[in-house]
């Protein structure tokens, strides 16, 4: 079946649907990938036929998108881009990786030049919100189309005024709550499930409006920002900062984001202890579902600031003690789940409008890789099993004694 999704350069681009297994493919996105994506995104044809033959450069269709996926950095075009097909080509570029400092003071003076405006950095998931098709769509870090979110967005904020006079415009945020089905977190003012915008980026560019231009147009349509914590002269910055960050974490809240206010130059991320010992007890409590790396750059973390902080030898005995807890109790609490006949899962609360919704998201789930049912649904109320399989079966190996 042959469907002419878009039009670029007069060169239209048509996609099949296979009659046996029924899989959309295109004869015609090799040609595409030559010949005219190398003009949308600048980048040599050489080198993205040779990420397309990777699996760098994928075909996507979900949720009424049909786009090509940047599914790693290619050139100067970030992992999690989208060139999205339709009445014309949207490019909605993926969010930059901000860099973390771990020594705040000689960081802070050797990266920026005048002045630091800091904000808060929240615990939950990044989204990319923009219009494409006309249709507010939600984005996940990785370049994934969220059902849920896409859903949930316009529910929490009115999007639509600031969509009808600013549709080259992405809002960049956090899905933060304790219904959010990636990153479980309270907040007092947020409760169950809310957004907060820290960036405002062009769509083609990816080029941010500046500290003041975004808050001030964030203000204009009623949307809801992260906090900015100050904005300080870099000679005072690390100190004030510091400060900042303990009072964050004696809250149970993440940490910062430093940024030029100008944003000419790239942001800075910097967490609290406390932040560090909640990923490494969740990590813990799956423990074969994580990377090494994941664990030792947390405790390389700690290392780093308790050295920069000069601290007393109660205060690292705390640290210490913090940081051992969240290795060791969460980790032993799993392997006795096990050896009890249980699967290593967790359960997952979110409100949706129908069961068809609750399935949506289920299935968006196993797209990404994630094993999960649906298990149980009553009045809106979905709850959604997540099976961490390689930590269970790992496990159960080697309480079988099986050799690591």
């Amino acid at each position: 079946m042959e469907i002419n999704i878009g039009k670029q350069n007069s060169h239209k681009i048509f996609f099949f649907k296979c009659p046996s297994c029924g899989l959309s493919y295109s004869t015609a996105l090799p040609s595409f990938i030559k010949k005219e994506l190398p003009k949308i995104v600048d980048i040599n044809s050489k080198k993205l036929e040779g990420a397309f033959k990777r699996g760098n450069l994928k075909y996507y269709d979900s949720q009424g998108v049909e786009a090509i996926q940047f599914r790693k950095r290619i050139g100067k075009i970030e992992s999690g881009t989208m060139i999205c097909f339709g009445d014309k080509i949207e490019i909605i570029r993926g969010f930059p990786k901000i860099r973390r400092t771990l020594m705040l003071n000689p960081a802070l003076k050797n990266h920026f030049a005048d002045e630091v405006a800091v904000e808060e950095k929240m615990n939950g998931y990044n989204v990319r919100i923009a219009l494409v098709n006309n249709k507010i769509t939600a984005f996940t870090r990785g370049g994934y189309i969220c059902p849920y979110t896409t859903k949930k967005a316009p529910e929490i904020m009115d999007l639509t005024d600031f969509f009808t006079d600013n549709p080259e415009i992405v809002i960049c945020g956090e899905m933060v709550g304790t219904e959010n089905p990636y990153v479980t977190h309270y907040y007092p003012e947020i409760g169950s499930l809310g957004f907060r915008i820290f960036d405002l980026r062009e769509k083609v560019s990816n080029k941010p409006l500046t500290i003041d231009e975004k808050f001030e147009t964030l203000e204009r349509y009623g949307l809801p920002p992260v906090k900015l914590l100050g904005i300080f002269d870099v000679e005072d910055a690390p100190e004030k900062i510091m400060g900042i960050v303990k009072k964050l974490g004696e809250a149970d809240r993440e940490g910062v984001v430093m940024k030029d206010p100008g944003m000419k130059i790239t942001p800075l991320k910097y967490t609290s202890s406390k932040a560090h010992a909640d990923e490494l007890e969740y990590a813990f409590s799956y423990p074969f579902e994580f990377g090494r790396s994941f664990f030792f750059s947390r405790v390389i973390r700690e290392g780093f600031q308790a050295y920069e902080l000069e601290e007393s030898w109660e205060e690292l005995e705390e640290r210490a003690q913090r940081l051992g807890e969240s290795i060791l109790y969460p980790m032993l609490d799993m392997i006795k789940h096990v050896s009890g006949g249980e699967v290593a899962s967790e359960d997952l609360v979110i409100h949706v409008d129908s069961y068809e919704d609750a399935a949506e998201f289920v299935r968006h789930l196993r797209d990404l890789g994630v094993v999960a049912t649906l298990l149980e649904f009553d009045h809106g109320k979905a709850v959604i099993r997540r099976i961490h399989q390689s930590t269970s079966d790992r496990i159960t190996n080697y309480l079988r004694g099986g050799l690591y």
